[in-house]
């Protein structure tokens, strides 16, 4: 069974390859692994290093502390799910095409975005 820090790690390279529109392979090209490499480590099958994850970080232009940011704290016990607010590819999609917009356009929409949600 994998381990939850090694889920989220995994979790977190999926959401930051497909945010940034790299595939597996191209992923496993930049650090000189196979795809299927790649597959193990986004579900937390296999650990990845810390030479490893230091490569993937450089290749996808993160720090390395990104693939550890909303992990639970000590307090919440080592084995308590993190919670995956990024977990569906509906998400995903809604953020990369959001960015996708213009600056000024895509203001205009987060205003009214929060004006609904307040009116909700």
């Amino acid at each position: 069974m994998a381990h939850p820090v090694d889920q989220h790690v995994g979790q977190q390279m999926r959401h930051r390859r497909w945010m940034i529109g790299m595939t597996q392979q191209q992923l496993a090209d930049a650090v000189g692994i196979r795809f299927q490499q790649i597959q193990k480590y986004e579900t937390g099958a296999n650990r990845v290093s810390a030479s490893r994850l230091w490569d993937i970080a450089a290749a996808m232009d993160v720090s390395v502390g990104f693939f550890f940011e909303g992990l639970n704290t000590a307090e919440d016990g080592p084995n308590a799910p993190a919670l995956d607010v990024m977990g569906s590819k509906e998400t995903l999609d809604l953020l990369r095409t959001y960015y996708a917009i213009p600056e000024a356009q895509r203001r205009r929409l987060f205003d009214l975005a929060r004006s609904l949600g307040d009116a909700a």
